[in-house]
């Protein structure tokens, strides 16, 4: 392992869920005012997953005031404090860029429950 790699791992966070596109979170955001810091929640389907050792990033869509909003955050960032995953939804894709395109009813996912997964994951472990 060369030097960059070495100090590339240093800077990762492993205190975060796992979690995937499609699934709904609340992502807890340090939002700096002056010299002070506050907590600003972020609550949208990951729409997007760039997984890239230290410049990892993840894409949150959300629909604020009939405005769809969409935001890049950098996984390994300190300005993280904290990610809730809200629920988990059923998607064929790893891009769910055809959500931008959709309104109302047809915009939304299918919920699957997080405890599915989880079993069938041990499932197939216990299996092998």
């Amino acid at each position: 392992m060369n030097l960059l790699q070495s100090v590339q791992n240093t800077q990762l966070r492993t205190d975060l869920p796992p979690f995937r596109p499609g699934d709904t979170v609340r992502v807890y955001v340090k939002i700096k005012e002056g010299d002070k810091y506050r907590i600003q929640v972020f609550e949208g389907v990951v729409v997007a997953l760039k997984r890239n050792q230290a410049s990892s990033t993840f894409t949150v869509r959300k629909v604020s005031f009939g405005y769809g909003v969409e935001r890049i955050f950098p996984l390994h960032s300190p300005i993280i404090e904290k990610l809730e995953i809200v629920k988990s939804g059923k998607v064929r894709r790893a891009r769910l860029y055809y959500l931008r395109e959709r309104r109302g009813k047809s915009a939304r996912l299918k919920e699957v429950g997080r405890d599915t997964r989880e079993v069938d994951s041990n499932q197939s472990e216990s299996s092998s």
